[in-house]
């Protein structure tokens, strides 16, 4: 995707002595009007407006219950339950805040699991693939901060468990986890540093996030056949043709989102979060939210404490080794049968764990969460690098418009027009063309005339 000289000309007279001191509007002409996108991007490419939608949904949120908060151990509970019932539409602001938070990671993981299909993290897109990681990472921290925050019983205890596993780390582990309590337990200086964290991470996921989209306009989108962009028979501006579908999935996105906010708000909580934090009374169950739960059980899955800690912490840092991992020169699991099996192994996989990590570590679900996280990591060490090697894949298009449209751009052959004689039988073959319209064996244009009669001379 190169850069030239812009054309943009604004007609505004303002505008244009602003843009032509600080060219902020030609920029964004350029970047986020006539951007040349592929023009076969499917509705998995429109998670990244929704993400971005969705950041600042948190952020503006988030400030506006911060602003009726007070990180102390002693009143937090009750300070939630004063934004529920006496702060006006703050029952709406923490249920769009915290609701927010699950439709965030339902998006981030479907944004994720498009880019491992469709092999976005290829070359020359690795930083671009680095960066979303490191997004996920924040994000992943961010969220679990916040969860500590209403100080219910859930909040208190999955604070306790996740930062003790911090303690097995040899040597600084015990230091670091006194660190994060700010004392000996968890405790008011350990709310006091995780919610001014929590203010803090989102501002950072931000920054990154304009990285993440500056790499994107540098190396381009991916598309569905993983073929990069040749010429410009291969992409439409951004705007209008990108930029409508994206709305139209954000209204879609919207509406699941409104309905989790006013009909089922607590449906992806925890009911023990709503009884105040008591350090001499222990869950019979703790777990962390939902999206977090994959990672939870292949924590528990390994016996050994610092095992379960270096495991866990490794399912998130091998996505960074992900593009070269992957030896095979096609991006696309459209292209690769194989590969294609083995991602569906892999999507069923963190489904299980993630159902695993909120059943009780005995029995079973412990024998089965070893058997995920066996496979969680052979698909990533074992299976990419060997199916790069060994699997015949299906061709290739030569280009994006070749995979979408007719070899002459999918326009009528004015020498060509086809008859159906309706269900689903064959199309005619090419027909002569005489007085500039087809003609059938008859002497007509119309299917179902009759012979044309002799003609006597």
């Amino acid at each position: 995707m190169g850069h030239g000289t812009s054309s943009f000309q604004p007609k505004n007279k303002t505008v244009r002595w602003i843009d032509s001191r600080l060219p902020i509007f030609s920029l964004m002409n350029e970047q986020a009007v006539d951007f040349p996108t592929p023009k076969n991007l499917n509705y998995m490419w429109t998670f990244g407006a929704i993400l971005v939608l969705m950041l600042v949904t948190m952020i503006v949120s988030g400030i506006t219950l911060a602003m009726h908060y007070a990180a102390n151990a002693e009143i937090a509970f009750e300070r939630v339950e004063h934004i529920m019932r006496d702060v006006n539409f703050g029952w709406l602001l923490r249920y769009i805040h915290a609701v927010g938070a699950s439709m965030f990671f339902i998006a981030v993981y479907l944004h994720i699991a498009r880019g491992l299909y469709y092999g976005s993290y290829k070359a020359p897109r690795e930083i671009l693939w680095m960066l979303g990681v490191v997004i996920l990472i924040l994000m992943m921290a961010t969220a679990f901060m916040g969860y500590v925050l209403p100080w219910g019983q859930m909040s208190f205890w999955g604070a306790t468990v996740i930062t003790n596993l911090f303690s097995a780390i040899p040597f600084v582990g015990p230091s670091i986890t006194e660190w994060l309590w700010g004392g000996f337990a968890v405790d008011n200086a350990t709310l006091n540093r995780f919610f001014a964290l929590h203010y803090l991470l989102p501002f950072m996921i931000a920054g990154v996030v304009i990285l993440h989209i500056w790499a994107l306009h540098v190396s381009g989108n991916n598309n569905p056949t993983g073929v990069s962009v040749k010429s410009s028979k291969d992409t439409v501006p951004f705007h209008p043709y990108i930029t409508i579908k994206d709305m139209f999935a954000v209204v879609v996105f919207l509406l699941l989102y409104g309905w989790f906010v006013f009909y089922v708000p607590n449906y992806l909580g925890h009911p023990d979060n709503y009884i105040p934090a008591n350090p001499l009374v222990t869950p019979a169950h703790i777990v962390p939210e939902w999206y977090l739960l994959p990672f939870y059980a292949i924590l528990r899955a390994v016996p050994d404490k610092l095992g379960g800690v270096i495991l866990m912490f490794g399912s998130l840092l091998i996505l960074f080794l992900v593009p070269w991992l992957d030896t095979s020169r096609v991006r696309s699991a459209r292209y690769r049968p194989m590969f294609r099996w083995a991602f569906w192994g892999f999507v069923f996989s963190c489904v299980a764990l993630g159902y695993l990590g909120a059943m009780p570590a005995e029995g079973i679900y412990v024998t089965l969460a070893r058997i995920f996280t066996i496979y969680y990591f052979a698909f990533f060490i074992i299976l990419m690098p060997l199916l790069g090697l060994i699997e015949r894949t299906k061709p290739v298009p030569n280009s994006i418009a070749e995979s979408v449209l007719d070899k002459d751009d999918g326009l009528p052959d004015p020498q060509e027009q086809t008859w159906i004689w309706g269900g689903n039988r064959p199309r005619s073959p090419r027909l002569p063309r005489l007085g500039g319209r087809a003609t059938l064996p008859g002497g007509s244009g119309r299917p179902d005339a009759a012979p044309a009669a002799p003609r006597k001379d």
